[in-house]
């Protein structure tokens, strides 16, 4: 055997590519890297404000401090302060000078409000974990699977060819069936294209990502218009004028109709409604942009794996509407990239495609692994 032959049984045998050490299950990503931060955001940043003002609260003591009168004892005051902060109504006039009362309980839940948003906020990710993300993982793996071995059936084909030219007592002939083979398709593996081109007619992953996002903006609109009627309603009114004559001390004449406090907390909850809503007002256009993403095909990645000969799905132009499953899955393919071991082996054959002076003589992989092989030597012109 000649060195040219053994060198070029080496370079061959180099190029296919080596079964994955471990199971891809457990690697996948079935979170998109912003979808993955939106969710750590508007979850953890009111469980985490919520937290603080707990904290504050064990620590502070009382979040109200009352004025009572001077003759009053200590365990009087004390029965003032919980009193006006159990009943927590503002005693006031309006303009024609008739008594209101203004109910001021929203700053009393509104820590615990925020534990509801936290809540609803995980939602649409419980949706897309438990309806969506077992079938997407299930076509991630099949898909990169079979991406790998599409690109292995393209090496061990030129393996064989080589051995077929060697063999072969009239070159010309080799040839001949070479380029009747490629005429007629014989090189492509369909079971993947056309996988994929199910997937362009399928729609429930793109309605459960659609969904989520649509939830989730609600959801965060929501939370903002709840912060801005805290606001106008309550949230500038840090004093009140609390009636504690009810129930057996209503007949006792030295308690005053109205004892004035202050709410000792109203800063801190000012502050937590403000970054709330500032944070979530600046994450709308987040999601409405991951909603966007699928009005347009990611042809960066199908590009590089049109080397493969059973991959034709831009030069045959399959593509159609991109709100479909398939561009959801493409966007999961692209967030694991990693796990796609040919993509790198392809990308370099596509960028030494393009330095090729001969672009013709390269159409897929075959084709560079037979130049590589040193076939066409003997390729009649």
């Amino acid at each position: 055997m000649s060195l040219s032959h053994t060198a070029a049984e080496y370079m061959l045998s180099d190029a296919l590519l080596p079964d994955p050490g471990g199971s891809r299950a457990k690697g996948l990503r079935l979170e998109l890297p912003s979808d993955r931060l939106l969710k750590f955001v508007t979850v953890g940043l009111p469980l985490f404000l919520v937290s603080l003002a707990f904290a504050r609260e064990f620590s502070a003591g009382s979040q109200i401090s009352c004025f009572s009168p001077t003759n009053f004892t200590g365990k009087q005051s004390a029965y003032v302060d919980t009193a006006c902060w159990d009943s927590l109504l503002h005693h006031g006039f309006d303009t024609e000078g008739h008594a209101v009362t203004k109910s001021l309980w929203a700053l009393k839940v509104f820590p615990y409000s925020l534990l509801v948003v936290a809540v609803l906020m995980y939602l649409p990710y419980l949706l897309w974990r438990y309806a969506a993300a077992p079938a997407l993982h299930s076509d991630l793996l099949f898909i990169i699977d079979e991406l790998d071995k599409s690109y292995n059936r393209s090496v061990r084909l030129v393996q064989h060819m080589r051995k077929v030219q060697q063999a072969s007592a009239e070159p010309e002939r080799f040839w001949e069936e070479y380029e009747r083979a490629r005429r007629e398709r014989y090189f492509e593996f369909p079971l993947l294209e056309r996988y994929l081109t199910c997937k362009q007619h399928a729609h429930s992953l793109v309605f459960i990502y659609i969904l989520r996002n649509l939830l989730l903006l609600l959801f965060l609109a929501a939370t903002c218009l709840y912060l801005v009627f805290l606001h106008l309603n309550i949230f500038f009114q840090d004093e009140f004028s609390c009636s504690i004559k009810t129930g057996l001390l209503q007949e006792e004449p030295h308690i005053p109709p109205l004892i004035p406090c202050k709410l000792v907390f109203f800063s801190v909850f000012q502050l937590i409604s403000l970054s709330v809503g500032g944070v979530y007002v600046l994450l709308m256009p987040v999601v409405i942009y991951n909603a966007l993403q699928l009005c347009q095909w990611d042809k960066g990645l199908l590009s590089v794996y049109e080397m493969l000969p059973a991959f034709d799905l831009l030069s045959r132009k399959m593509l159609t509407c991109p709100v479909n499953d398939l561009n959801v899955i493409l966007l999961f393919l692209r967030a694991n990239i990693s796990e796609l071991t040919s993509f790198s082996r392809l990308n370099a054959v596509s960028a030494l495609r393009e330095a090729t002076a001969n672009k013709e003589d390269i159409d897929t992989v075959v084709d560079f692994m037979t130049l590589l092989a040193g076939l066409e030597t003997t390729k009649p012109k």
